[in-house]
């Protein structure tokens, strides 16, 4: 059968230009944190948006923590998220001083199967966390892997550089690939470029491209924009197939190029910056 693009059966590799050999051998050790250089203050801004901005947690992180009587302001609790303050003195979350932010930064993570993107689980399973090397900078997943999911996982200091990675009006592209047991063609998977709805849930445009195929399994690649809870499952799974393996190849410029399972790996500055530049345009 014809597709639009050339057969491969495992996440694809590296470009030629693609650097390996110190990137990989950087990511078999814990990586090293950069010196931390204070940002500037911006003028005032809402509590939430303070307290993600210093790693606190995601906005909604701090707003939960707001409404469970954690977060307090020169000894009184703080009641509302909308405040504005000039800095962070005097603000405190479980009655400790918030340290001031340090500079953006952005980690690579190639996260396994089989553990969940969650700092803690009620019934003890393991997370991302357990595996994450010790010393490194307090860190939050840009969106979520499922369980069974492996593949590229984000980390970053800054819960508002995660908002704005998470947000479909950001456009940043995440990119799958899919081992599925099952009938379907490539022009079928075409038709998900219009999007697709699935119990009252409106998916928006997914790129989809059929790859390697044996008997009736198959490597799909899905390309998308939301990252809505469990999207690419959803999809497949309604087009009448079984997903075995599901992979994150890519998130943005960002992909598994030269990490190892479980490996980390700090995204250098000045891609960050970069990306940063072209995210805000």
């Amino acid at each position: 059968m014809t597709t639009r693009r050339p057969p491969r059966s495992a996440p694809r590799p590296a470009p030629a230009d693609a650097p390996r050999g110190r990137r990989a051998a950087r990511a078999a050790a814990p990586p090293r944190d950069p010196k931390a250089e204070p940002e500037r203050e911006d003028g005032p801004q809402r509590i939430a948006k303070l307290l993600a901005r210093a790693g606190v947690g995601s906005r909604r992180d701090v707003e939960r923590m707001i409404e469970e009587g954690r977060i307090a302001l020169n000894g009184e609790t703080v009641a509302q998220p909308a405040p504005l303050l000039a800095s962070l003195d005097g603000l405190t979350v479980d009655g400790q001083p918030v340290a001031k932010p340090v500079s953006t930064r952005l980690y690579r993570f190639h996260k396994p199967a089989g553990c969940l993107t969650a700092a803690r689980d009620p019934k003890g399973r393991k997370t991302i966390y357990d595996l994450l090397p010790k010393g490194l900078p307090r860190l939050m997943p840009v969106g979520r892997l499922d369980y069974n999911t492996e593949g590229l996982l984000l980390l970053t200091n800054d819960g508002e550089f995660k908002r704005q990675l998470e947000l479909p009006a950001s456009g940043v592209e995440r990119t799958y690939r899919a081992r599925a047991f099952g009938d379907i063609s490539q022009a079928q998977l075409e038709d998900l470029v219009e999007g697709i709805e699935i119990d009252g849930i409106r998916y928006g445009k997914i790129d989809a491209n059929l790859e390697r195929r044996t008997g009736r399994n198959q490597w799909i690649e899905m390309t998308l924009t939301e990252g809505k809870n469990r999207e690419v499952r959803r999809v497949l799974e309604h087009l009448g197939l079984q997903v075995s393996r599901l992979i994150r190849t890519r998130y943005g410029q960002f992909t598994l190029d030269g990490l190892d399972m479980g490996g980390v790996e700090i995204v250098p500055r000045d891609e960050l910056f970069q990306f940063r530049r072209r995210l805000d345009k």
